[in-house]
């Protein structure tokens, strides 16, 4: 009989993380710990843990003290919000991997995307991450639940973490044509692939697979189905007391693997058990299987010892691994006594497997710098936004320091906004998108200008929300026309119209505003679809006629200017900025053939309001002498009805003939 044990079985980083983070609490013995839920999903490992001390709880309604665990699957919000509440202790030991889909999640509802979700409905992860977007994803596990999609306008698509790459691509090909705009993450986690594309490849070379784990595990089942499509014969078992030995001895190749939810000695076990079948061939399958390294990987590692010049550490192997001090840091001044003490958890790199004297050569800084580079990868994969602080100016751009590491921003990706100087940046830290990364060449490219893009859209919906029709607002006034002038709101652009401009003609919109004004304007009219915003400023002030009615009544004498001179009389402007006509026939009590032969354009005259026309807005004025008596007085002429009448705001004078008129 042959024994195959795939590469990769056992506990993930995830749940590896969970189990340690949960030991270390139960260490504490004054408190009580409780797991919301099941901590994984292996009975076995659970019930472990519990012996240890550890309570699993469905609700808080018994919970008066102690500390909440988080399990590895996560939790919904609300449920994490609600512990915080009842000042509990709340240990997250929640995957990063979830996390980041939870964190990427509320990132695109809040720009009003469509989830999307691939996955179990009922899964804990899947409910946790669900909560992020309010509840509100669209979740589908099969074919025919991603075709019953509606079309939707933008769509976030994200994965279960525990899914297959078939059936990933599968559903998300058919979520493709539901929407014309899609952005589509990959979220199963890679131990969980590498874990997939290990089962597959043993199980296409033996007659039987057995696969350890939980009934309820996901990622287990995943391999399960994952084994059955290569192989005929599967034993999915939780214990070795669940598989038939007597069965299972008929076959000439056995494969095993595990779910990423079970523990190392359930797998050692269940070989030990089998160790009367084939005991040598089962040893060496489970040497093999966790001893296993290779030069360039990372590893996890227990310091055994420390010196001034070198970390020796227990890899698991065969050997120990030597860490060098000018490999344990970039800081050539490290003191390794203070940096690292005798029994700590470490990740350190496969440098080589022999020194010279049968130890392993390891590296500590090249784990830091290929994680930087791995995080920087992912964040420019997810569009995420990341922090730099600018340390030089260049020519053509920015120099920027990026978690450690140079980068380049171009001058075109400064600002959103024409930057002539780029001094001013120096020393700053801006919130930027990699646009560009290539980790062979160590080049990466960063862009302010994408962010600030996105940032405007947001203050514009935010804006647009808050715009309501006649409200008064101010603005800034951005740039002049010859029909109007735009103000810029805050994010969005308004337009004043150039007979909104004042209750006076305007010829052009620079005779009362400049570039760079503050103006309280009123909106007029709004139309989202079409992104106009008409405005007024003439709206903001009361109307000079209502003025002049407030302070003005017949029989008063009052000052004011000739603006313009016709045949039929001369038009008077009054300081309220309303003009009167003065009939040729009111100038004087002697004959005037026409107001040219005694006025001219300029002049400041008094004259007396003889009649005000309120429907009409019309003045009458005379400048006949006020102290004759009544009987000697020439009645009043007014206009014949052929003379030509014009309203106020139909005079052809301008605020800058007022402007120049009074210089």
């Amino acid at each position: 009989m042959e024994i195959i044990v795939a590469e990769n079985a056992g506990f993930c980083f995830g749940v590896n993380r969970a189990v340690e983070k949960t030991l270390h609490e139960l260490e504490d013995k004054t408190k009580e710990i409780y797991s919301y839920g099941p901590l994984i999903h292996n009975n076995q490992a659970v019930e472990n843990l519990e012996n240890k001390g550890l309570h699993t709880i469905y609700n808080l309604d018994d919970v008066k003290s102690g500390k909440i665990i988080i399990r590895s699957h996560g939790l919904s919000k609300d449920i994490s919000e609600e512990i915080l509440n009842m000042n509990l202790e709340l240990v997250d030991c929640t995957c990063p991997y979830v996390l980041s889909i939870h964190k990427k999640v509320e990132q695109f509802s809040k720009k009003g995307y469509d989830i999307v979700i691939i996955g179990d409905k009922n899964h804990p992860e899947i409910i946790g991450i669900n909560s992020y977007c309010e509840n509100k994803a669209y979740i589908i596990n099969t074919e025919d639940e991603a075709y019953e999609l509606p079309y939707l306008d933008r769509v976030c698509l994200v994965s279960q973490t525990t899914n297959t790459m078939e059936k990933f691509k599968k559903l998300t090909s058919i979520v493709e044509i539901k929407s014309n705009n899609i952005e589509v993450f990959n979220t199963i986690c890679n131990a969980t692939k590498i874990r997939q594309e290990s089962t597959l490849k043993v199980a296409q070379m033996v007659n039987a697979m057995i696969v350890i784990g939980g009934k309820h595990s996901s990622n287990t089942q995943k391999l399960v189905e994952i084994s059955r499509k290569y192989c005929d014969n599967v034993y999915h078992i939780e214990t070795i007391k669940d598989l038939s030995l007597q069965e299972i001895q008929k076959f000439n190749k056995i494969g095993i693997t595990a779910g990423a939810s079970t523990p190392s000695w359930l797998i050692k076990e269940a070989i030990l058990t089998m160790d009367n079948l084939n005991k040598d061939e089962m040893m060496e399958a489970i040497e093999s299987s966790f001893t296993k390294i290779h030069r360039g990987d990372i590893i996890k590692g227990t310091i055994l010892y420390v010196t001034e010049n070198e970390l020796m550490i227990n890899i698991n192997y065969k050997s120990d691994g030597i860490v060098a001090k000018s490999e344990a840091s970039n800081d050539d001044n490290i003191n390794l006594k203070e940096a690292y003490k005798v029994g700590d958890e470490i990740d350190v790199y496969v440098l080589k497997f022999d020194d010279g004297e049968g130890n392993v050569v390891l590296s500590i800084k090249r784990v830091d710098d290929l994680k930087v580079w791995d995080d920087l990868e992912e964040i420019f994969k997810n569009k995420e936004t990341i922090e730099c602080k600018v340390i030089n100016v260049v020519k053509g751009g920015l120099i920027a320091l990026v978690k450690g590491i140079n980068a380049f921003i171009p001058a075109s990706h400064v600002s959103v906004n024409y930057v002539s100087k780029l001094d001013g940046f120096k020393g700053k830290n801006l919130m930027v998108r990699i646009i560009d990364i290539d980790r062979n060449k160590k080049r990466i490219i960063l862009s302010r200008k994408e962010v600030e893009k996105e940032e405007l859209e947001v203050k514009k919906a935010e804006l647009w929300e808050n715009l309501v029709v006649d409200d008064i607002v101010t603005g800034v006034v951005q740039r002049l026309t010859d029909f109007g002038a735009f103000v810029d709101l805050g994010g969005v652009d308004g337009l004043i119209h150039i007979s909104d401009l004042s209750w006076l003609r305007v010829k052009h919109p620079s005779d009362v505003l400049k570039v760079g004004d503050k103006v309280e304007v009123k909106i007029l009219a709004l139309d989202k679809e079409k992104n106009r915003i008409s405005l007024g400023l003439k709206q903001t002030l009361e109307e000079p006629w209502e003025i002049f009615k407030r302070n003005v009544s017949e029989g008063d004498t009052v000052e004011g200017k000739v603006v313009n001179l016709l045949d039929f009389g001369a038009f008077i402007r009054l300081k309220e900025g309303v003009d009167g006509l003065l009939h040729v026939s009111q100038i004087s009590k002697e004959h005037v053939n026409k107001p040219s032969d005694v006025l001219k354009v300029g002049d400041i005259i008094k004259v007396k309001v003889i009649e005000i026309n309120d429907e009409d807005r019309r003045i009458s004025l005379s400048t006949k002498d006020e102290s004759t008596d009544d009987e000697e007085v020439i009645e009043e002429t007014k206009p014949e009805k052929n003379d030509e009448i014009i309203k106020n705001e139909e005079f052809d004078t301008t605020v800058e003939d007022i402007i120049n008129n009074n210089k």
